[in-house]
This record gives structure tokens, C-alpha cells and sequence, in this order.
């Protein structure tokens, strides 16, 4: 009974399930291996703290640039081709942070990267949303995010095994291997039928004014701020939590060894396959607004806790809960924007409105490095709890959307 929604869509939007997944999987994979050997860079490179949280501000700033950009591809030429490219793009570059001998060089690949990054997300969540039917929407979403529970559990594993004997650069070079996930795109999966007969036109596809029109404006300003603040905590608690669990007490953190903070980002990982996936089951059932302000109310005070805890079995047990609701609602994004915005500029609207909140978002990875130096990681990271907290009040403006058919 369980996987009876799986049934009910045809093999299109199965397969359209799998690329997303796969694709946000690796896409994880790439982006993280850098907050994992993030302590290894900085030291082998001569930075400060600041300088690393500026390599992880970079990104997402291109990231958000990325995103926006190819939102507007994925409405003008076709969801499955901006997946392609997105894909290729983070794969190339992030291998060549490998390469990188100066701030300078790995700044430059991680912008490069960063664009692709924020790519694959837009492309992914409007090939989802418009292959499956809406009663199972939220369901195939959910799996589709759960797909960076799996990625990142993987650049987990990758780091914990290749940097102890190969180095942080090696790590680096398993980058590259997303880069075959193309071929499989090119020869299985279809752009979905609701784009080819009303986003295909080539003035119909991706006009960023339409999203300042009439009601759709307020909409947009309003979920691209909830966004933002969802995006901070998460970028501002996540790229940082490698170092929180390595660095020592006396500068806030736990001390834990590299190999054991390692398996302790993997451990969390659980919990946040376990978000995604229920989120999208519990949304399609109570509904998206009340089940997104549960799990950002709920990450809010379990990250508080975490933070403030210094005995290290504590945190292994409650980590995989902070992961569940620190990462769980961003299942429901992609439901909500699909669910909110017509066909025509669907995946310009969900490539703005979450790339320009991870533009805002931004500042996170700075603002809690600079914290760092002055009042330590746990100080710091608190920073990131607030942040849900206001995300979870913008939801008094964002309507209730499940249900709806897809115009």
C-alpha cells in the first residue's frame, strides 16, 4: 500500500523521479566535500577562518546567480537540457578545486561550480512537479529532496576514506563522476507533456517581469524572504558543522577527531533522508503550510540544543533529529512554487525565488566564521536558530496549496 502513489504515475515521471534525485544526490555530493575538507583547505592554503566562510559565500552567490539563470533556461529550451548542463558544469569544476594552489584559483572554481550547483535545483523541481499527478506531488518532491540526504551522507563517506591517505585535493577529483549522470538524462528521460504544449513557445518561456505582476509580486517577495532565511540557517549551520565537531573547546567547539566527526555528519544524514521523504507524505496529507512551520519551529529549538550540548554520545543521538527538521521542509519548496506559478514561467519562478533567498544567504557561512573568531562555533551557530524562527512567521502571508492542478 505503501508505494501505491508509485503506481500511479507512468514511466515518464518515474524516470523523471529518478533523474531529479539522482541529480540533487550528486549535486549534494559535490557541494559538500568542500564543508567536509574545509579544515584541511584552510590550513594547507595559509587562510583564516574568514577567508574560508568567504570560499562557501562565494558559492552560493553564484550559486544564486546560476539558479536564476537557468530557471530561465529551463523555461525557454526544455527541463531535461538545463539539467544536462547544470550537472556537467559542477562536475568539471569541482574536480578542478583539486588543482587549486591559491585563494584566488579555488575562489575562481567555486564560482563556476556554484553556477551549476544552482542550476540543477530549478531544472530538477519543475521536471518533478509537472510529471507527477498532484494528489502525489508532495511525495515525489520529498523523494527528490531526499536525494541531498543521500549525496551528502556519500561525500561523508568519500572524505572520511580518501583524504586520510590521499589528501583534501583528492577528494576533490571524485567530483568529477557526477559528470556520466548526463548520458543516462540525454537517452531516458522526456521533457514532461505540460511543457511541451504550454512552456515551449519561445516568448511564452521564463519572463522574470512576470513575476512582478498583480498578486503573483507579493507572492514572490514573500516566498523569496522565507527562503532566504531557511537557506541562511541551513548554509550558515551545515558548512559549518565539520568544523564545530573538529575544533576544540577552547574555541567553542567539541574536539572531535576528523574521522569521527566525519561519521557523525554521515550518522545525521539519516535523520535527513527520513525529513525529506515524510515531509512530502505528512504535506500531502495535512497540507503544506501547517507541516512547514511544524518542521522550521521544530529546527529551531532542536538546533538550539544541539548547540549548547558539549558531551559528544548526546549529540551523536541527537543529531539525526536536528538533520529531520533542519532539512525536511525543503521538500515542500518545490510543491508550493510549482503549485503557486503557471507552466510558462514555473521554473524561472522557483529558480529566482530560491536562488535569490540563497543570494541573501550568502552572508551565512561569513557571518558565522567572523562569529567564530570572537565567540565561538556554538555562539555562533545560534545565529542559525533565529533565522528558522523568522522563516516560520513568513508563512502567515504563503497560502495553502495542496491540491491544486498544475495551469
Amino acid at each position: 500500500m505503501a508505494m501505491n502513489w508509485w503506481d500511479a504515475a507512468d514511466q515518464d515521471a518515474r524516470r523523471a523521479l529518478i533523474a531529479g534525485t539522482l541529480g540533487w544526490a550528486l549535486d549534494a555530493f559535490d557541494v559538500m566535500l568542500f564543508a567536509l575538507v574545509l579544515p584541511a583547505v584552510i590550513a594547507d592554503l595559509g587562510l583564516t577562518t574568514a577567508q574560508g566562510g568567504l570560499l562557501g559565500s562565494i558559492t552560493l552567490v553564484a550559486a544564486a546567480a546560476g539558479g536564476i539563470a537557468f530557471g530561465w533556461i529551463a523555461d525557454r529550451f526544455g527541463r531535461t537540457r538545463a539539467m544536462m548542463l547544470s550537472v556537467a558544469l559542477y562536475s568539471v569544476f569541482t574536480a578542478a578545486c583539486g588543482l587549486a594552489g591559491s585563494f584566488v584559483a579555488f575562489a575562481a572554481c567555486r564560482v563556476l561550480l556554484g553556477i551549476g550547483m544552482g542550476g540543477e535545483w530549478a531544472s530538477g523541481a519543475a521536471l518533478v512537479s509537472e510529471s507527477w499527478p498532484a494528489e502525489h506531488r508532495g511525495k515525489a518532491l520529498g523523494l527528490m529532496q531526499s536525494g541531498w540526504a543521500i549525496g551528502y551522507a556519500g561525500a561523508a563517506l568519500v572524505a572520511g576514506l580518501v583524504q586520510p591517505r590521499f589528501g583534501w585535493r583528492a577528494v576533490f577529483f571524485a567530483g568529477i563522476l557526477p559528470a556520466f549522470f548526463t548520458i543516462w538524462i540525454q537517452r531516458r528521460v522526456r521533457e514532461p507533456e505540460i511543457w511541451r504544449t504550454r512552456g515551449a513557445a519561445p516568448k511564452a518561456g521564463g519572463r522574470f517581469a512576470a513575476l512582478f505582476h498583480g498578486d503573483i509580486a507579493a507572492m514572490t517577495i514573500i516566498l523569496t524572504l522565507m527562503n532566504a532565511c531557511t537557506l541562511f540557517a541551513w548554509w550558515g549551520f551545515n558548512l559549518w558543522l565539520p568544523s564545530y565537531l573538529k575544533s576544540p573547546p577552547d574555541r567553542g567547539g567539541i574536539g572531535l577527531a576528523g574521522g569521527v566527526a566525519s561519521a557523525f555528519v554521515a550518522i545525521m544524514q539519516v535523520g535527513m533522508w527520513i525529513g525529506y521523504v515524510t515531509f512530502g507524505f505528512v504535506s500531502d496529507r495535512v497540507g503544506r503550510k501547517r507541516t512547514y512551520v511544524t518542521y522550521l519551529l521544530a529546527a529551531a529549538v532542536l538546533l538550539a540544543l544541539y548547540v549548547t550540548i558539549r558531551v559528544p554520545i548526546a549529540l551523536l543521538m541527537l543529531g539525526p533529529f536536528v538533520a529531520f527538521a533542519a532539512t525536511g521542509y525543503f521538500s515542500g519548496f518545490g510543491a508550493v512554487t510549482a503549485e503557486l506559478y503557471p507552466t510558462s514561467i514555473r521554473a524561472t519562478a522557483q529558480g529566482f525565488t530560491y536562488n535569490t533567498g540563497r543570494l541573501v544567504s550568502a552572508l551565512a557561512p561569513l557571518t558565522v566564521g567572523t562569529l567564530a573568531q570572537t565567540h565561538g562555533f556554538g555562539a555562533a551557530l545560534l545565529v542559525c536558530s533565529a533565522a528558522f524562527v523568522l522563516a516560520a512567521l513568513f508563512w502567515i502571508w504563503i497560502p495553502e496549496t495542496r491540491g491544486r492542478a498544475l495551469v
